[in-house]
């Protein structure tokens, strides 16, 4: 058995530098790799293509890397709640490339599975097929999508064992298993880490086989970006 545990985030973002892409896991608030996040902010890199859901709200997630201009780039599906990611798009300072948000997920999983390209209809007549090869199936235009290429990713689970094998909660469930295994190496954050064989293998979403490297976070925040409750009567 493969022992993938490092000891913390420092360890597990060794190798990353200005310049990389990386993909970040989360949606909205919700399942973000904290640690990792913070730590990218303390290593200080600069010029950084992100592919991520969205890039989190001013304070948080990967709007903190946006406070310190540590982001080239965005590839995104949502702009959210992030004031400072709409100002940096509208004044020409960050590179934003909405996409289609099936396609995003697609776009990543393809990269987990091997799958060089794909097509789909999302997006078809809008600026996203500007300059993509275009086909009809069955009578219905789509165009060809290229799986993402990313040198890092960085996941945040519930559980996971010294073997790396994941298993997410709730709605952590969201981009983080696609992005598993889609870039060179992966990096999986976790609220509790167990010693392999302590998991249900019934119960794991993604294998070991995916992540390179694993460690235990600490100070998990459980935010909520828009919360909303029914008026008492």
């Amino acid at each position: 058995m493969i022992n993938r545990t490092v000891k913390n985030a420092v360890e597990a973002l060794q190798g990353v530098k200005s310049g990389m892409t990386l993909m970040v896991g989360g949606f909205g608030l919700s399942g973000i790799p904290e640690n990792s996040i913070s730590e990218l902010v303390k290593l200080g890199v600069e010029n950084l293509t992100c592919i991520s859901n969205n890039a989190g709200i001013d304070d948080f997630g990967l709007g903190l890397l946006l406070q310190g201009k540590q982001i080239k780039k965005m590839i995104s599906s949502y702009v959210g709640e992030n004031d400072e990611f709409e100002r940096q798009m509208l004044s020409g300072e960050l590179e934003v490339e909405l996409i289609p948000q099936g396609t995003l997920a697609e776009r990543c999983r393809a990269a987990q599975a091997g799958i060089p390209a794909f097509y789909t209809p999302a997006g078809y007549g809008t600026e996203v097929a500007e300059g993509k090869e275009s086909r009809d199936f069955d009578g219905k235009p789509h165009i060809l999508e290229h799986a993402f290429k990313a040198d890092f990713a960085f996941v945040k689970a519930w559980k996971g064992d010294e073997a790396g094998n994941l298993i997410f909660k709730g709605t952590a469930r969201n981009f983080n298993p696609v992005m598993c295994g889609a870039a060179t190496i992966t990096v999986a954050e976790v609220e509790e880490l167990v010693p392999a064989g302590d998991l249900d293998p019934n119960q794991i979403h993604i294998p070991g086989i995916f992540v390179k490297r694993i460690f235990k976070g600490e100070r998990y925040e459980k935010r909520i970006e828009q919360r909303t409750v029914r008026t008492r009567d």
